[in-house]
């Protein structure tokens, strides 16, 4: 069966080995133009390498990952590599003034031909 974890976290010693992992993280970006810090195709091999040493650090200290402390760490690298990577926000434009005419006189155009259809219908239902 499943084997249970009785350790318990030894919070301080994961604090004590986590800047490893992010020294480590560090040295690799060195290697990448930080224009390029951005794009996550450049380094993501950097990355998973660095979330892997968080991961296996945490386990070593008895912790779970994420944890919160983990997390405040990492987010703490993310600021230092990553604070300059803004999502680029479109900008939503009306369309040009004829296709926003047309877009809302169509469904007005069927509604009225819809209603028209329905009350002549009504009136000629001795017929039908």
């Amino acid at each position: 069966g499943a084997r249970q974890r009785t350790d318990l976290c030894n919070e301080s010693l994961m604090l004590e080995k986590l800047p490893a992992c992010g020294k480590s993280f560090e040295e690799m970006m060195k290697k990448v133009d930080s224009k390029k810090w951005c794009n996550l195709t450049e380094f993501i091999m950097y990355y998973d390498n660095f979330t892997q040493c968080t991961e296996r650090e945490a386990n070593n200290a008895s912790c779970f990952w994420p944890n919160p402390l983990a997390e405040v760490f990492i987010t703490g690298i993310h600021k230092q590599f990553f604070s300059n990577c803004t999502s680029e926000k479109v900008h939503w434009e009306d369309p040009p003034d004829e296709i926003l005419i047309t877009l809302i006189l169509i469904p007005v155009m069927l509604t009225c031909a819809m209603i028209t259809l329905v009350v002549w219908c009504s009136k000629r239902s001795d017929i039908l």
